[in-house]
C-alpha cells in the first residue's frame, strides 16, 4: 500500500509510535522547525503568495515609526555607541530596512547602531540579507553579542512552541498528540495524560478555571523573557514585543493554523501551516522580573500615539488616488479595532531607571 503521508507526517507518527503520544509543544515545534521538513525552514511564508501577512508587509508605515521610537529610546539610553540593534524572528527584513531608512535622519544612530538577526530559516536569511546586508545572523536570543541593546519582537512570540493543560477530575492534566484511529482522515488525535500535574507551573490567576478549562504555557518564551530582563538589569536597554494575545492570563484553547490566508485543522497539515498561539502578555510581564515592563496597550493605539495618521497624510500627498485608497487601507486594517489594532498587543521593557518609552502612559 502506498504511504501517502508527507515526510513530516510520517516522522511524527514514526515518533508517536516508538515514543507514545507527544506534547502540544513538541508536535508545533517539529513542524515550524523540524531541520528538513519544518514549516519555516521551507518556505518563505509572507505575503499574498504566502499563508500570512505581517504588519511590515502591509504598509512602510509600521516599520518606520519603530525606527524612530528606536531612535527616541537610545537617545533615552544616553546615545550608547556602539550598541545592538536586534530583531527575533525578522521576516524579510522588511521592518529593519524600513526602521534603518526613517531612523537616517539621525546619522550618529545609523553610525552606531549593529543590527542583529535572530533567525534559524536559510531560506529567511537570504531574503533578509538582501534587504539588510549589514546585518548579523545568530540562531538564538542568548548568541546576540554584548552592551547596550535595542530589541524588537514582532509576531515572533505567537510562533513559539505552547504546553496545553486541561482541568479534569484528576487535576490539571496535559493535553498530547497521539495516533487517530485507522479510519480517520486525519493521522493524529489530541488526548491527555493520566497523571495531573502542579498546579504551580500554571499562571496563578488560572489555576482555579473550572472543570474542563484549557490553559496555555509558553515555556521558551517565558525563558526568552527573563534572559532578556537580566540582560537588561545589567546593560542599558529597551526591547519591544509585538503580538496577537491577551493582557489577561485567561483559560482558552488559542492554538491555530494558517495556510493561503485562511484558517486551518491544526493537525492537518504539519510542516505546510503557520501554527501559532496567543501571547499571554500578563504571563511574560511576570517573568520580566529586574527590569521596567511597561504597561501593554493596543496596537492600534500605540501606532497612533507615534504618529502613523500624520505620517499617512503626508504619504497622501505625492500619491496617486489609487495609491491613497492603499495608504488609508493599511492605515486601517493596523489600527482599527475590528482589525488588527485592537487584538494586536505591544509591550515595552526597559532597563530600570530609564524614562518612559514614547507611546506608553507616564
Amino acid at each position: 500500500m502506498t504511504d501517502t503521508h508527507s515526510p513530516l507526517t510520517r516522522y511524527l507518527i514514526d515518533l508517536i509510535q516508538q515514543e507514545g503520544p507527544i506534547s502540544v509543544a513538541t508536535y508545533m515545534d517539529l513542524a515550524l522547525s523540524h531541520p528538513a521538513h519544518g514549516y519555516y525552514i521551507t518556505r518563505d511564508p509572507f505575503g499574498r503568495a504566502g499563508d500570512f501577512t505581517t504588519s511590515p508587509e502591509i504598509s512602510q508605515m509600521f516599520g518606520e515609526l519603530l525606527g524612530l521610537w528606536c531612535v527616541d529610546m537610545w537617545d533615552k539610553l544616553g546615545r550608547p555607541d556602539p550598541f545592538v540593534l536586534a530583531e527575533l524572528g525578522p521576516g524579510r527584513g522588511t521592518l529593519m530596512a524600513d526602521a534603518l531608512r526613517a531612523a537616517a535622519i539621525v546619522p550618529d544612530f545609523i553610525k552606531a547602531a549593529r543590527v542583529a538577526f535572530v533567525e534559524m530559516s536559510s531560506i529567511l536569511r537570504e531574503a533578509q540579507k538582501k534587504n539588510v546586508p549589514s546585518a548579523s545572523w545568530y540562531n538564538t536570543f542568548s548568541e546576540l553579542p554584548a552592551g547596550p541593546l535595542l530589541l524588537i519582537a514582532n509576531e515572533f512570540f505567537d510562533a513559539l512552541p505552547i504546553r496545553q493543560f486541561q482541568r479534569t477530575e484528576l487535576g490539571w492534566c496535559e493535553r498530547r498528540i497521539g495516533l487517530a484511529p485507522p479510519q480517520s482522515d486525519l493521522p493524529f488525535q489530541f488526548g491527555l495524560t493520566q497523571d495531573a500535574i502542579s498546579p504551580e507551573l500554571l499562571p496563578a490567576p488560572v489555576r482555579n478555571a473550572r472543570l474542563g478549562s484549557i490553559i496555555e504555557i509558553c515555556p521558551l518564551a517565558e525563558t526568552i523573557v527573563s534572559q532578556l530582563a537580566r540582560r537588561l538589569q545589567t546593560n542599558p536597554g529597551a526591547a519591544l514585543i509585538i503580538d496577537y494575545g491577551h493582557l489577561e492570563s485567561a483559560p482558552g484553547d488559542t492554538l491555530q493554523a494558517m495556510k493561503n490566508h485562511k484558517y486551518v485543522d491544526v493537525l492537518d497539515m504539519p510542516g505546510e501551516a503557520d501554527v501559532t498561539a496567543h501571547v499571554d502578555f500578563a504571563n511574560l510581564r511576570e517573568k520580566a522580573e529586574g527590569c521596567a515592563p511597561c504597561e501593554p496597550v493596543q496596537q492600534g493605539c500605540f501606532l497612533k500615539a507615534l504618529g502613523i495618521e500624520a505620517r499617512a497624510a503626508k504619504l497622501r500627498q505625492s500619491a496617486t488616488p489609487a495609491q491613497a485608497l492603499e495608504i488609508d487601507t493599511s492605515l486601517a486594517r493596523l489600527t482599527e479595532q475590528e482589525a488588527m489594532g485592537k487584538l494586536f498587543k505591544v509591550m515595552a521593557l526597559t532597563s530600570p531607571n530609564v524614562s518612559t518609552p514614547a507611546g506608553f502612559a507616564e
